[in-house]
């Protein structure tokens, strides 16, 4: 009997399919990559995208960064501050504050490196589906750099993520995370005391990070939670669990009782009939509609997923496997249906019309202005999807970024006059080259709209684009460049 995620038939899985499957479980493609992923057929198609570890990944690991910046005072200084203190030795006091002061500048300086290494690989990456769900993790469990303050546990986190984004669920992210020191330090954890509770992390472990908001736990469960978690702290870059400060005493969480920790309390809230569908919830609104309405067949569909992601004992990969082959994600209602985040967009432009980068920081910058500036997420909620996306500053962002990726015009300089700015977009439609009794100029257009738009120009755009194309001797690089740069400023652009 068919079931909610029932099977795309392979006959079914066509070149527009994949071009689908390449934007939403990764960042787009160039036309010969997306050929490349159709002529695999649709399960060695995903295969090739879920199991990553297949692909060679020869991108830097973040190894390169410093981990020192933002070491604690070794026993010695802290013993010449404590007496400076005590004998108000203002000078000595000045040198520790202005030698932190330039270390906290030389660490933001390394974050905004981190951020161009992160977009770097989201660019390059041969293993798109790793790093997009990399960043999906980075939402879902997000951490802002302005209250850590220290970029490399920023890295580290980033990092953790990385190496479990198609893990386990419960073991590998969620056991991880309540150890990870950049989280313990957003949430306060490391405030959190047998004397002085803190429920930050307890509440937000449940909120957002797996029960959902109001879903299967009361206010009792939250401080009893936070009772579990008290001691986990961090002792410079690493995980430290403080026995003086965890309460041993006994705790009842969701109703049962014992003198749990915090490992426990993942355990516990693992055994709520929630814990399996709200992820899966959230990776739907990620991957196939970021409509925060649940109609019936979303409804459907996540029930679908939660049964398999419980069913495999939460590991991630086989519930992604079956949302990427199933008739459902290849819905004509789920395609260009999604506002593109400014990662997406940005990420997806560059890897799917093969522009140059041009500049990463002012990719990353531009990003930031459109409302996704990475590592900063605007709360622990993380960012808000769908139409806050956009509004008329960022829309005027967003068609800007296209102009510059593809001509090199900074925003705000005069209009270019065709210049291609080293990019050469005749790739994009070299296959259409040279077909005898074709019209190539429509043949082009029609394309172009299709691979940037999602579907054929209406009559009057295929009538507009194709006499500008006509309009010139030949179709060469500068008249691509003048079709993409309309096409790209067009609404229906902002959808994947």
């Amino acid at each position: 009997m068919p079931h909610a995620l029932s099977p795309l038939p392979e006959k079914d899985f066509g070149y527009w399919e994949a071009e689908h499957l390449l934007a939403r479980a990764g960042f787009g493609g160039t036309p010969s990559q997306i050929l490349t992923l159709s002529n695999m057929g649709l399960k060695k198609a995903v295969d090739y995208l879920v199991e990553w570890e297949r692909v060679k990944d020869p991108l830097a690991d973040g190894s390169e960064f410093r981990s020192d910046i933002m070491e604690p005072l070794s026993r010695e200084n802290r013993q010449r501050r404590d007496l400076a203190r005590r004998n108000s030795d203002e000078r000595t006091l000045e040198q520790f504050r202005a030698a932190r002061q330039e270390r906290q500048r030389e660490d933001r300086r390394q974050m905004r490196s981190i951020q161009s290494w992160w977009l770097e690989r989201l660019i390059e990456t041969p293993r798109p589906l790793h790093e997009k769900l990399t960043l999906f993790w980075h939402g879902h469990f997000a951490t802002g750099y302005r209250a850590v303050e220290d970029s490399w546990h920023m890295m580290l986190q980033n990092n953790m993520l990385r190496q479990n984004a198609g893990g386990n669920f419960k073991n590998d992210l969620v056991h991880n995370i309540v150890r990870d020191p950049a989280m313990i330090k957003y949430l306060n954890n490391n405030q959190n005391t047998r004397k002085a509770p803190n429920e930050n992390l307890a509440r937000e472990l449940m909120e957002l990070f797996t029960l959902g908001e109001g879903n299967g736990y009361t206010e009792d469960d939250i401080k009893e939670g936070a009772r579990a978690l008290t001691g986990m702290t961090y002792r410079d870059d690493a995980f430290s669990f403080n026995q003086r400060n965890f309460d041993s005493s006994g705790k009842t969480i969701f109703g049962r009782s014992g003198q749990f920790d915090g490992s426990d309390f993942v355990e516990l809230i693992f055994q709520r009939p929630s814990a399996s569908w709200f992820v899966p919830w959230k990776m739907h609104r990620f991957f196939v509609d970021d409509s925060t309405e649940i109609s019936t067949t979303t409804k459907a569909a996540v029930n679908r997923m939660a049964s398999t992601l419980k069913r495999n004992s939460w590991n991630v990969r086989p519930m992604l496997r079956e949302l990427f082959r199933s008739k459902h994600f290849y819905d004509q209602k789920n395609r260009r249906s999604m506002i593109k985040s400014p990662v997406q967009l940005a990420v997806q432009a560059v890897r799917s019309l093969d522009t140059p980068v041009r500049s990463i920081n002012r990719v990353n910058q531009a990003c930031g202005l459109m409302g996704q500036e990475i590592f900063f997420p605007p709360s622990v909620k993380g960012w808000e999807a769908g139409r806050k996306w956009i509004n008329t500053s960022t829309l005027f962002i967003r068609n800007n970024l296209l102009v510059y990726l593809m001509t090199g015009r900074d925003p705000g300089a005069k209009a270019w006059e065709g210049s291609p700015g080293g990019w050469d977009a005749t790739p994009l439609v070299s296959h259409l080259r040279g077909l005898d009794g074709r019209d190539e100029a429509k043949d082009i257009v029609t394309y172009l709209a299709r691979f940037t738009l999602g579907t054929a120009p209406t009559d009057g755009r295929l009538e507009e684009w194709t006499a500008l194309a006509k309009s010139r001797d030949r179709i060469d690089n500068e008249t691509l460049v003048h079709l993409l740069s309309l096409m790209t400023a067009c609404p229906e652009y902002q959808l994947c």
